[in-house]
């Protein structure tokens, strides 16, 4: 989802895209996003507690988000250059981690 919100905002750079309108852009997103619900939603089925899988739907939540976050940093940082990771976001990432740790905690 990453690639699908926030990739989009590289597209003025990209020839193709220079003229495409909101629209455009907005399908293209939705093509992109599709691919991630192909993984997810079968990931969420498998691994949720009550189809027989590991987690609880927290702990399922959770696992997304971190991982979201994750993935964004490596996106932001490396795509858009003019992003700076400063030690708030760190501190914040931290406490995601004792998020996890406590939701995780039995």
């Amino acid at each position: 989802m990453t690639i699908a919100w926030y990739g989009h905002l590289k597209f003025k750079e990209l020839h193709w895209f220079e003229q495409a309108g909101l629209a455009v852009i907005v399908l293209i997103s939705w093509g992109i996003a599709f691919f991630e619900y192909c993984f997810q939603v079968p990931a969420n089925r498998i691994g949720f507690r009550a189809n027989g899988g590991p987690f609880s739907l927290v702990e399922l939540k959770v696992i997304q988000e971190v991982i979201t976050l994750v993935v964004f940093t490596i996106f932001a940082l490396t795509v858009f250059k003019t992003e700076v990771f400063r030690w708030n976001h760190l501190v914040g990432f931290i406490l995601l981690v004792l998020a996890v740790y406590f939701i995780f905690k039995k």
